[in-house]
This record gives C-alpha cells, structure tokens and sequence, in this order.
C-alpha cells in the first residue's frame, strides 16, 4: 500500500539522545557505570515520559540516592546536553518531506515538560504536521495503546504508514499493527528508504 504518513520518532533519529555519553565526559566512565548500576534512571525517565513531572522526579530520584544526588539531578539540570546535537540530514529529510506535501507525524518518547524545552531549542519539532508525545498520551512505546490512538486520531490505514524508530521493540510492534516501519540505524539508511518508497528522489534525499 502507499506510504500516507511519515512518523518520526525523535530521540536518537532526529535529535541524539545519549545520557551515558554526557556522564561519561562529566564524571567518567567508572563513576557513571557505578551510578548506573545503582540507580535505575532510564526507569526514572519512562515515567517523565509517561507524564511524571519533568524536574520533581528527577530530584526526588536524587534525594533516594544521595551518593549520587548532584549526578541525578543533572540529568535535569544538564538535560538539553544530553539531548543533542541535532542529526542534520534526518532533519533536511524530515523538512523536504513536508515540502513535498507528504504528512510527516511524530511519535515520541517525551515528557510533557523536557518536550517544550526541546522546542525551545529544535525548531523543527514544531513543523510536523501532528505530533504524538508519550507525556500527553500516558502511554509509552512500545505499548500498543499508543499505536492504536494514533491510528485513531489520524484515520490512515496502519498500512499507510511508515514509521521510523532506532529501537527494535518500537519497530516490533508497529510492524506487529500493520504499519510499514524502518529501523533507524543512520540517516543514510533512512534516506534509502524514502527513496525506495518513492516519496524523495536520490537528489532530494542527499545529505
């Protein structure tokens, strides 16, 4: 069938996302490691995506923790460092897209709060045509209820949409709905996929 829709996830397809990355720089790998092992953050965080509050949660992790509380607490303090940089030629694919007149949507992983923050500083996160943030929804991916109220709320045929995801699980259960689905392991691979599609040409999904 078609492709009638494009739906982005973000983290780590549009915008790098790499918490370990920044702790490594800022603490170390060793302190980072010994921190990760204790104190289960990436839990933390799919609550601030299931709509938790963005800076409470995060400090109310530190205050369990307090060997590493300044550690914590700069995963809100520092968390626009941690959510970047942009992936330059995922957006120019994303913006040639909607000038081509093709509905481009986002599903994403995102609290309420650290999504308006985004906003502030990626411009492109207000250019898609309807955007699915997992804070607002109360549901994360790879929950299936959050396929089922995108397909709702727009009223494609799941077999016309193409959904880009970097995360295997996420991509499971788009496919397992019926929707098309491409595992993001680059923005040239994704690039070749539109094309194969035939929603860009080679030229206009160039880097």
């Amino acid at each position: 069938m078609p492709v009638e829709a494009v739906i982005y996830d973000i983290g780590n397809v549009l915008i790098e996302w790499q918490p370990e990355r920044h702790y490594d720089k800022t603490i170390g790998e060793k302190r980072r490691r010994e921190m990760f092992e204790a104190v289960d953050l990436h839990a933390m965080n799919d609550e601030i995506d299931r709509g938790a509050a963005f800076k409470e949660r995060i400090y109310e992790e530190a205050e369990k923790h307090p060997s590493f509380r300044a550690e914590i607490r700069d995963w809100y303090d520092s968390w626009i460092e941690m959510a970047s940089p942009a992936i330059p030629h995922s957006v120019k694919l994303l913006r040639t897209l909607r000038s081509k007149d093709v509905p481009v949507f986002a599903l994403s992983n995102f609290g309420v709060d650290s999504f308006a923050y985004a906003e502030t500083k990626y411009p492109f996160l207000g250019e898609f045509d309807r955007r699915y943030i997992s804070g607002h929804m109360k549901r994360i991916k790879p929950e299936p209820e959050i396929y089922e109220m995108v397909e709702k709320d727009c009223g494609i045929d799941p077999a016309g949409l193409l959904f880009v995801d970097d995360r295997q699980d996420n991509i499971d259960m788009a496919r397992a709905r019926g929707w098309q689905a491409h595992l993001f392991e680059g923005p040239q691979g994704w690039a070749d996929e539109l094309v194969r599609q035939g929603l860009l040409n080679a030229e206009e999904a160039s880097a």
